[in-house]
C-alpha cells in the first residue's frame, strides 16, 4: 500500500549497504543528464529569443536548407502579409514563392523566376547588402550571413525613413538655385554637384568630378570646412573661387558634414556674394568719404591727421591744419538753389585739389567747411603762402547751369605741435582760428592765438548753468514722430533734449550737448532724459514706442546698463517699447565694453538703433557682428532726394542692406513730398522730419495719439458699417 502511495518503510539501521549501481541505473542517469542538457538547450534558446525579441531589427535564423528555426517579432512585423507562413521547419524559398504571388514584392514584376532565383543566390552566397522594396512601399535593407553550419542569420532593418530623407536630400540639392557641391572628407574630390554649381562655375559634371575643392579656391589653401563652421570668423568669412572661364568670384560658404555613397562627406552651400562685397565696399567708401564731393569726411581726415603727426613727431617740421569755410555759400543756395549749390562745392572741391601737392591732405568737413592738411612746413609764413593761393583759386568765377557764381572764403589756421599734438586739438584750433577769421574779415586768414580760448570761457558759462538746469530738473525732453511710411501710423517719437532758459529763451542743442559731453554732463543729462522719457512713454498706447539717444562717454561710464533697467522698473515701461540710438562714432573704439554693453542691452528686450548712418565711420563689420535693429539713414542723404540720383542710390543700397541683414530703415530729416514720395518708392521703412511734426512737448504727444486713436475708431466703426 505504501509502494502504491509513493511512500516506502523506513529502513531498519541495522539493514544491509547498497549493492553496486546496475546498468538499469546506469540507464536512468543518462536519461536524466540527456534530459538536463535539453532542458538547458531550452533554456538558451529562450533565451536567444528573448534576447532577439529586444532588438529593433528584424532578425531571423535559417538551417543549411533555408528552413525556419527562430525570428523576432520584428521580424514578422516587417514582412506581415507572409507572416502567417512562418514556422518552424518551413522554408524561406516558399514564402517567397506566395509573396511574389502575391505582389508583395513589387520588383519581382514580370520575372518572378529571375528574381527569386537571384534572391536565393544573395541567401547562400551572401556578400554586400541589399534593399528589398515591398508593397506598400516600404524599403528593407537586408544584411545576412553563413553561420558554422551553413545555415544563415539575417538582419532586416526599415530603411524607408532614411529613403524618403535622401529622396529630400536629392530634390533640394538637384533643383536648388544656390550652387551646391558635395565632397568627399578624406582626399576633397568633388562627388557630385547640383545643375546651379554647373550653370554657375560653367564646368560640366564630367570636368566637376576631376576637380578637388581646392582646384577652385583662388588663394586658400585650406578647404572651408576646416575651420570652426559656428565661429564669428567663418561666418563673416569671404572665399575667392575661379570659374571656368577664370572670373574671380566672391562666396560665402556654409558646410554640413554627411554621409554620401557611403563615404564621410561634406555638403557645401555656396553662396554667390560678390555684388553684395562691391556694394559693401561701395558704402565703406561712402562712409568715410563726403557723398557730394567724393573727399574724405572729418573721421578719415582725423586718422590722416593722426598719421602725419605721429611721422613728424621726432623732427623739427611743422604740420599745418587750415579750415577753410566758405562766405556765404548759403545765399548762393537760397539765390540759385541746391543743386547749383551742390555744383558749387564740388567745383571748390576740384579746385582745392588741383592746388595742392599730391602729398597733401584734403577733406570736407561739413555743408560750406573743408580741410586742408600740409606737412614738412618749417615756419608759419609756408602756411601763408597756400592760404593765398587756395583764396585766390576759390575766388575765380564759376559757370554753374548759365550762372556765373561767386564765392570767397575764410581761412583759420592752426600749427602743429603748438597749437595741438592730436587731429583733435589741431581740429579744434583750426576752427577757433576760422571763426575769427569770418569776425574781422571775411575773404582773409586767421592763425590760431591763445586769446581765443575766451570763448572757451563762454563755454564754461553753459558749463555752469547746464549743471544747475540738471539738479534743478529744468531740461525738458520733446518728441518728434517717427512715421510708418506704408500706412501713414506713429510708430514711435524720438526724445530730444530742450533747454528752456530763463534768460536766454530755449537754448539749441548744439549748443550745450558738446559742453555735456565735453565735461561728462552727459551722464546725469542722459540718465534725466531716459527716465523721463520712459516715464512719459509708459502712458502712451502700447504699440508706441520711444527713441532716446545715447552718447558714447555714457557707455564709458560703465553703469549704463543699470540706468537703463532702473528707467524701465521705475516707469513699468516694456522693454521692447525702448530704442536706445547710437551714433557710428561709437564703434570707432572697438570696445569690448561697449559691445558687451549692446548685447546686454539687447537681451534686456531693448532695441538698438544705428543714429546717422553714413556720415561717420560706418563700419560694416560692426554692422555684421551686432544686431541692430535699426538704421537710421542721416539727413544729409535725404536732402533734395527726389532731384538727387546719386543721394537716391545711396538711399536704394542702404535700404538693399538693412532688407538683408533684417532690420528697420528710417529716413531722418524728410522735409518735403518729393523726399517722402522717392523713399516710399525705394521700400525705406520709417520717415522723420519736419515734413510729419517738429519736436513736441507730451502734452501735445497725448493729444496727438488720442487724434491718431480716434481715426483708427472712426476706421474701424467704417468697415463694420460696410
Amino acid at each position: 500500500m505504501l509502494g502504491r502511495l509513493g511512500l516506502h518503510p523506513r529502513k531498519p539501521r541495522f539493514a544491509r549497504a547498497p549493492r553496486p549501481p546496475s546498468e538499469r541505473d546506469e540507464v536512468l542517469r543518462s536519461r536524466a543528464e540527456a534530459e538536463a542538457a535539453i532542458a538547458e538547450a531550452r533554456k538558451s534558446h529562450e533565451r536567444l529569443r528573448q534576447a532577439i525579441e529586444i532588438l529593433p531589427q528584424g532578425i531571423v535564423f535559417l538551417d543549411a536548407e533555408g528552413r525556419y528555426v527562430l525570428w523576432n517579432k520584428q521580424y514578422a512585423e516587417i514582412y506581415s502579409k507572409t507572416a502567417d507562413l512562418f514556422e518552424e521547419g518551413a522554408r524561406l524559398e516558399d514564402t517567397l514563392r506566395i509573396g511574389v504571388a502575391r505582389g508583395d514584392y513589387p520588383e519581382a514584376a514580370g520575372h518572378e523566376e529571375d528574381w527569386i532565383a537571384e534572391r536565393l543566390q544573395k541567401l547562400y552566397q551572401p556578400g554586400a547588402r541589399h534593399e528589398q522594396k515591398l508593397a506598400d512601399g516600404r524599403v528593407i535593407l537586408i544584411d545576412e550571413r553563413l553561420t558554422d553550419d551553413g545555415g544563415v542569420v539575417g538582419l532586416r532593418v526599415d530603411i524607408t525613413e532614411l529613403k524618403q530623407r535622401e529622396a529630400s536630400f536629392r530634390l533640394l540639392f538637384d533643383g536648388n538655385p544656390v550652387p551646391m557641391i558635395v565632397c568627399a572628407l578624406d582626399d576633397e574630390r568633388i562627388l557630385s554637384v547640383n545643375d546651379a554649381a554647373v550653370a554657375h562655375y560653367g564646368y560640366s559634371r564630367a570636368e566637376f568630378e576631376l576637380l578637388k575643392i581646392r582646384s577652385l579656391q583662388a588663394f586658400e589653401s585650406e578647404p572651408p570646412w576646416t575651420s570652426d563652421p559656428t565661429g564669428e570668423e567663418h561666418a563673416g568669412r569671404t572665399w575667392k573661387h575661379v570659374k571656368a572661364d577664370g572670373a574671380l568670384i566672391d562666396l560665402a560658404i556654409y558646410s554640413r558634414e554627411l554621409t554620401y555613397a557611403e563615404r564621410p562627406a561634406v555638403l557645401l552651400a555656396l553662396m554667390d556674394i560678390t555684388e553684395r562685397k562691391r556694394a559693401e565696399a561701395r558704402l565703406a567708401f561712402m562712409a568715410q568719404h563726403d557723398g557730394l564731393t567724393g573727399l574724405p569726411n572729418r573721421n578719415l581726415l582725423r586718422q590722416q591727421v593722426d598719421e602725419i603727426l605721429l611721422h613728424t613727431r621726432r623732427s623739427t617740421d611743422k604740420v599745418a591744419l587750415l579750415m577753410l569755410g566758405l562766405d556765404n555759400f548759403k545765399a548762393v543756395n537760397d539765390a540759385l538753389g541746391h543743386a547749383v549749390g551742390d555744383k558749387l562745392l564740388r567745383g571748390v572741391g576740384k579746385r582745392l585739389r588741383s592746388t595742392l601737392r599730391e602729398e597733401d591732405a584734403l577733406a570736407r568737413l561739413n555743408s560750406d567747411e573743408f580741410a586742408i592738411v600740409q606737412s614738412g612746413l618749417t615756419r608759419p609764413e609756408d602756411a601763408v603762402l597756400l592760404a593765398k593761393r587756395l583764396l585766390e583759386a576759390i575766388a575765380d568765377p564759376y559757370l554753374l547751369d548759365g550762372h556765373s557764381v561767386v564765392i570767397g572764403a575764410s581761412i583759420g589756421i592752426a600749427m602743429a605741435p603748438g597749437d595741438g599734438d592730436d587731429s583733435e586739438k589741431l581740429l579744434k584750433s583750426a576752427g577757433m582760428a576760422l571763426s575769427r577769421a569770418k569776425l574781422d574779415a571775411r575773404g582773409t586768414f586767421a592763425f590760431f592765438e591763445a586769446a581765443l580760448d575766451a570763448k572757451a570761457q563762454g563755454r564754461r558759462k553753459i558749463e555752469v548753468e547746464l549743471r544747475d538746469a540738471i539738479q534743478s530738473d529744468v531740461l525738458r525732453p520733446y518728441y518728434q514722430p517717427l512715421i510708418d511710411l506704408q500706412s501713414g501710423r506713429i510708430t514711435g517719437f524720438e526724445a530730444l533734449v530742450r533747454w528752456p532758459h530763463a534768460e536766454r529763451g530755449m537754448v539749441s542743442p548744439a549748443e550745450f550737448i558738446p559742453v555735456a559731453e565735453e565735461t561728462g554732463l552727459i551722464n546725469p543729462l542722459g540718465g534725466l532724459m531716459l527716465r523721463r522719457a520712459c516715464l512719459d512713454a509708459a502712458t502712451w498706447p502700447d504699440d508706441v514706442r520711444v527713441a532716446v539717444n545715447l552718447s558714447p562717454l555714457q557707455f564709458r561710464s560703465g553703469n549704463l546698463l543699470s540706468v537703463v533697467t532702473d528707467a524701465l522698473k521705475h516707469s513699468g515701461l516694456p522693454p521692447r517699447r525702448l530704442e536706445l540710438e547710437i551714433t557710428e562714432t561709437l564703434l570707432l573704439e572697438k570696445s569690448a565694453q561697449v559691445l558687451a554693453t549692446l548685447h546686454a542691452l539687447r537681451a534686456l528686450g531693448v532695441r538698438i538703433s544705428m543714429d546717422d548712418f553714413g556720415t561717420g565711420y560706418s563700419s560694416l563689420s560692426y554692422l555684421r557682428s551686432f544686431p541692430f535693429d535699426k538704421i537710421k539713414i542721416d539727413q544729409s542723404f535725404v536732402r533734395d532726394l527726389g532731384a538727387n540720383r546719386e543721394a537716391q542710390a545711396i538711399i536704394r543700397s542702404i535700404v538693399s542692406l538693412g532688407k538683408g541683414l533684417g532690420v528697420i530703415i528710417t529716413a531722418e530729416g524728410v522735409e518735403t513730398e518729393a523726399e517722402l514720395s522717392c523713399l516710399r518708392a525705394e521700400g525705406c521703412d520709417e520717415g522723420q522730419g519736419f515734413l510729419f511734426s517738429k519736436a513736441r512737448p507730451n502734452a501735445e504727444i497725448v493729444s496727438l495719439l488720442a487724434a491718431q486713436r480716434g481715426i483708427d475708431g472712426l476706421d474701424e466703426d467704417a468697415a463694420l458699417v460696410a
